[in-house]
């Protein structure tokens, strides 16, 4: 059984997840938070294997915020958002779910998020159409000046451009 927290402000939503996510008998959600304070408590507490994380959460905390704090104490994240990231963040979770969505898409999300984290190859012949799995895509090799160095983008860079709505080249 995979044990699932959910970090949603939506408390309607939230609930209605949690309904969606135990209909299948393999899912238990082991709590459900709001903001970045109750989820890194829940998690402390609950030690979930996975948590499906909102991007806008209550008292001005974000899923980003609670994606890193759950990446330090080894929590893989599942973004369900009604807006997603225009960049993959594979360094923040799995990937995104984009609301709206139905049961039958959270399930197969939810085993393809089971896939990935167990290390399994995953045949699943539909992926949702509102599912998007972040992978490290292949890097063309690059004529590189002797001496240079490249670097990784900060995860801070990568946000404020989210938030700024730009995509740097």
């Amino acid at each position: 059984m995979l044990r699932i927290m959910i970090v949603e402000d939506d408390r309607q939503l939230a609930t209605t997840l949690k309904y969606l996510v135990e209909d299948n008998p393999r899912y238990q959600v082991v709590a459900i938070a709001d903001d970045l304070e109750s989820a890194v408590g829940a998690a402390a507490q609950h030690r979930p294997e996975l948590a499906l994380v909102d991007l806008r959460l209550a008292h001005g905390t974000t899923g980003f915020s609670v994606a890193v704090r759950l990446n330090d104490e080894e929590i893989p994240v599942l973004f369900v958002t009604g807006k997603a990231p225009d960049f993959p963040m594979p360094d923040l979770a799995l990937g995104c779910l984009m609301k709206p969505f139905t049961a039958e898409e959270v399930h197969r999300s939810l085993a393809m998020a089971e896939d990935v984290m167990r290390g399994r190859e995953t045949f699943r012949q539909r992926m949702p159409r509102n599912l998007t799995f972040y992978d490290l895509p292949e890097q063309p090799e690059q004529l590189v000046e002797p001496g240079y160095i490249p670097s990784k983008r900060s995860i801070k860079t990568r946000i404020e451009h989210w938030i700024a709505g730009t995509q740097p080249n």
